[in-house]
């Protein structure tokens, strides 16, 4: 077994260096020995459609069905065989929200798809975030508007005030509106005062979401930063299940009533976007809640939550940190209950999946209904060139989304990428997430998005285009095409890993992930239900969906529920607990004691990703070099057989000696196939 100054000594091994080579120059620069090429299976050159990237195809003007035709036929010129509707901020308003002219015009683009094995996935919303059909679930019942909680302080507020949307009576005691309903009074544990905890609507303009149509019918080109008006809608509130049955009925059924025959078919999935508990635009000093919270608070948690509420205002209440953290992860489990469930449950009775995205980057737990499991990167959240790509919590949102696929035996993840990533926005850019998704394990690239029209102000609704309308739109197809056989190469395989790092719900730690990313020893994030729920724990580990992990690094503290489980493994000292001072090396060793070293790299080589997955009986290693730099490495692997180099673009390959110094070019993207001889 290899120790941790072995592997230190290897890593830190000099004879190899670092070049500066164009990106064609690297991996596919020297000449291929005289051996002859090995046989890969069809797919890696010619991956089956399903495997297509699926774009956001914003419906954002005047539709046309020749002009739907147009661009469908054009993407597929491109190698995008698929596509996510996505009624858009630009339409008019002769075509609104779930109008039979929409519905008629998504039958067309779902027909001809189907009639080009295209496949289509369904947005569940007008605009974002999910859960309101544009508003029509408030209209239908007012009682379903978005709620929440306020809190009143009455040794402040004065006889016959408002304060927070309620009024005071002339003795100082809130007097409810309809609708508004008293959760606890309660007092401060810092000074005394009385507090009024009240459930109430979100007052009308507030906690909604974006809307299809400009406020006027054709605005002017943003020249600044402000937002080109369109309505909006009022948000729903989904912690209430008869408001998300209604939201179910009027998009999910209406769609199947539409195109059932397409359902699990040509339309492969709905897509739900971050469904958000406020909405857009919530009050300020509103906290999520709705009608009963408090008892499925009290309940999920084991305790009486009522002493503590003022927490959630106040930050110099006792414990109010780890209050308002419990507060959270509850109402995260009732937001699973009564909107993630409820719509999973229906898409598997109806044949199609749900997929989608929830608010946070590293809500794991709501993942376990989607039947993609999906994250999206956006607003720069990552960035080639920056700290983000290894630090924070929106780094985690890769292994997210493709942990929860490998533990909750799914096929597929997404990613919702690119959006909002500018005008200054590179085809280099795009290359670079892309590979950093597929080398975390997505598998399925949802790039934001393919714009129908850039007229006027729909050029500036969260640019760019990164389809039809970009300068690199002429030269798409092969990444287009790389994409697909990275993705093919990431489903129905096996990936090799035998560590975890322990999350919660609502919370993926990401220090000593960085530690091993920059180390190349590859991971999956582990929900801490997995522990209670469907993982077997004994002294050899955790098995859990055909993975067996040998090491658990734990950096948070751990459900009490999960208690057993981890005592079980630290006994077995498979537990490695992590803290801000341990250093890199002490991490390393202690997981060396546990796992034999899948891949080992010299020189150290802090910006190499690597991935390891076994598919039809051939080990593949997926290489990229996430930094500026360019890199020449010599690899020492556990796996044993013939190498072949793959590159992604262009399906070839080359014979290499295992003893060959590997080169790679900032940004560069290529797959090691290790093949028995």
């Amino acid at each position: 077994m290899t120790s941790a100054l072995n592997r230190r000594h290897f890593l830190e091994a000099a004879g190899a260096t670092v070049v500066g080579l164009p990106l064609a120059a690297t991996l596919w620069a020297q000449d291929a020995p005289s051996a002859q090429s090995a046989a890969l299976p069809p797919e890696w050159l010619n991956p089956p459609t399903e495997f297509s990237q699926a774009p956001f195809w914003f419906w954002n003007d005047d539709l046309s069905e020749a002009e739907l035709l147009r661009q469908i036929d054009d993407f597929r010129e491109h190698g995008v065989h698929a596509f996510l509707i996505h009624p858009r901020a630009g339409l008019p308003k002769a075509i609104g929200w779930m109008s039979e002219r929409m519905i008629e015009l998504m039958r067309y683009a779902i027909e001809r798809a189907a009639e080009r094995d295209m496949w289509v996935i369904l947005y569940d919303e007008g605009m974002y975030p999910s859960g309101s059909s544009s508003g029509q679930v408030v209209a239908e019942n007012p009682a379903f508007r978005t709620r929440g909680l306020v809190c009143v302080d009455l040794d402040e507020a004065a006889p016959g005030s408002e304060v927070q949307g309620v009024r005071i009576d002339a003795e100082g005691k809130p007097d409810l509106a309809v609708g508004q309903t008293l959760v606890a009074l309660v007092r401060r544990k810092s000074d005394g005062h009385r507090l009024a905890i009240i459930d109430r609507p979100a007052r009308e303009g507030r906690s909604v979401i974006r809307g299809l149509h400009f406020v006027d019918d054709d605005p002017p080109r943003r020249t600044d930063r402000r937002e080109v008006p369109e309505n909006q809608p009022p948000g729903a509130d989904i912690l209430n299940p008869e408001s998300v049955a209604c939201f179910i009925r009027l998009v999910y059924q209406r769609y199947y009533d539409q195109f059932g025959p397409h359902f699990g078919k040509t339309v492969k999935a709905i897509f739900t976007d971050e469904p958000s508990l406020l909405a857009r635009g919530a009050e300020r000093g509103m906290i999520p809640g709705t009608t009963g919270i408090l008892e499925h608070i009290n309940r999920f948690l084991g305790y009486d939550f009522t002493e503590y509420l003022p927490a959630l205002w106040y930050e110099d209440e006792p414990e109010a940190e780890m209050r308002r953290r419990d507060y959270n992860r509850a109402i995260q489990a009732r937001l699973e209950e009564t909107f993630y469930r409820q719509i999973s449950d229906w898409c598997g009775a109806h044949g199609v999946a749900l997929t989608g995205h929830p608010m946070g980057p590293d809500d794991i737990g709501h993942l376990r209904h989607f039947h993609i499991p999906g994250q999206d990167i956006v607003w720069r959240y990552i960035e080639p060139g920056k700290a983000s790509a290894i630090e924070g919590a929106q780094s985690t949102q890769g292994k997210c989304a493709s942990s929860a696929m490998i533990h909750l035996k799914r096929r597929r993840n997404l990613n919702e990428c690119c959006g909002a990533y500018g005008h200054n926005f590179t085809f280099e850019e795009m290359q670079w997430l892309a590979h950093w998704l597929l080398v975390r394990g997505c598998n399925l690239f949802v790039p934001h998005a393919f714009y129908y029209s850039i007229r006027g102000p729909r050029i500036d609704e969260r640019p760019p285009d990164v389809g039809p309308n970009s300068p690199w739109w002429p030269q798409y197809k092969p990444f287009a095409q790389a994409t697909s056989r990275l993705c093919w190469l990431n489903t129905d395989s096996t990936h090799v890993c035998e560590l975890a790092i322990l999350g919660r719900n609502d919370r993926l730690p990401w220090q000593a992930a960085k530690v091993c990313f920059q180390h190349q020893c590859d991971f999956n994030y582990l929900e801490a239900r997995h522990l209670w729920e469907d993982a077997r724990v004994d002294a050899e580990g955790i098995r859990i969906a055909g993975m067996h992990y040998r090491a658990l690094i734990v950096e948070d503290d751990v459900p009490e529920k999960a208690q057993e489980a981890i005592d079980t493994l630290t006994k077995a000292v498979r537990v490695i607990r992590w803290n801000e001072t341990m250093k890199p090396e002490t991490l390393l060793g202690a997981v060396d004691k546990l796992i034999r070293p899948d891949v080992q790299v010299s020189p150290a080589a802090p910006d190499l990703r690597v991935r390891h997955v076994r598919k039809l009986g051939t080990d593949y290693h997926l290489l990229f070099n996430e930094g500026e730099g360019h890199l020449r490495v010599q690899l020492r692997l556990a796996a044993h057989g013939r190498w072949t180099l793959l590159d992604p673009t262009t399906g070839d390959q080359r014979l290499v000696t295992s003893n060959e110094p590997l080169s790679l070019a900032r940004h560069e993207m290529g797959v090691l196939a290790i093949q028995q001889a």
